[in-house]
């Protein structure tokens, strides 16, 4: 049943900012997906891609789009009523484990997995301090839904390469400075990998582990077609979500080396 496309309605459709755009459809399967997981969306005569999975309420599902791409740029021109297919949900979720305050750190879209989690954390009595992080103010999103889920005790912090928007610079650095503040029982990230390499980095010197959403090019999703290899692991099957020892074992192609479309590797 997941892995054949099921077609959906686009029930509703909000810019969230000049080039990002969030889409809800009715899903079952998906909304009962974990925090992490993904799936792949099928625009007919286009394309198909990976797309993080953030239920809303019953069987409504949410999925936001950057334009960044002929398949993402469809999807922007799409209006509510038209159909989409989607298959999923797949790959592995975040599992928050140890004890303590635990840190988020979303770049750009990676902050939509984030969400997810920090809304599931909700009954746990965890608390969370979570950095959002964007190049500037006008493509921060989901920040009043992040301040709304956010209980007594949990702390958010902005961070904008240009300083437009809360704190000037990158959310590792803002990351890395939290850290020097206060003690993280676990640390949870998703963005681009440059971002992860460095946030390893930070967790591998504070001996504090790290859970991480990568972003690869996918193209089938179950593992089969090797487009989004890291190392040993494919990210569509064996991650999204890696745990710290994985992350070790890429550790000297984390943020340095990627796939294109062609399969060929090329430097970050």
């Amino acid at each position: 049943m997941r892995h054949a496309p099921r077609i959906v309605r686009i029930e509703s459709k909000k810019m969230e900012t000049q080039d990002i755009v969030s889409l809800t459809v009715r899903d079952q399967a998906c909304a009962d997906a974990k925090p992490g997981q993904f799936a792949m969306m099928w625009i007919p005569g286009v394309d198909e891609i990976p797309m993080s999975i953030l239920p809303a309420k019953g069987e409504d599902v949410t999925f936001v789009v950057k334009s960044v791409g002929d398949a993402t740029v469809a999807l922007l021109k799409k209006r509510v009523g038209d159909n989409i297919g989607i298959r999923g949900p797949y790959g592995t979720f975040f599992r928050p484990k140890k004890r303590g305050r635990l840190l988020l750190v979303g770049g750009g879209t990676g902050i939509v997995p984030l969400t997810f989690l920090m809304r599931s954390l909700q009954k746990s009595g965890r608390k969370v301090s979570i950095v959002i992080g964007a190049k500037t103010k006008y493509q921060l999103f989901f920040l009043d839904t992040i301040r709304k889920t956010a209980r007594k005790g949990d702390r958010t912090v902005v961070a904008t390469d240009d300083g437009t928007c809360g704190v000037k610079g990158l959310a590792s650095e803002v990351a890395a400075d939290l850290c020097e503040e206060n003690h993280f029982g676990e640390v949870f990230a998703c963005g681009p990998e440059q971002m992860i390499s460095t946030i390893f980095g930070m967790c591998e010197e504070k001996h504090v582990p790290l859970q991480a959403s990568l972003e690869r090019i996918m193209k089938c999703g179950i593992g089969i077609c090797g487009s989004c290899c890291i190392g040993e692991y494919r990210v569509c099957a064996d991650g999204p979500v890696f745990q710290h020892v994985q992350l070790r074992d890429v550790m000297d192609e984390l943020g340095r080396w990627t796939r294109d479309h062609s399969g060929k590797i090329v430097r970050l």
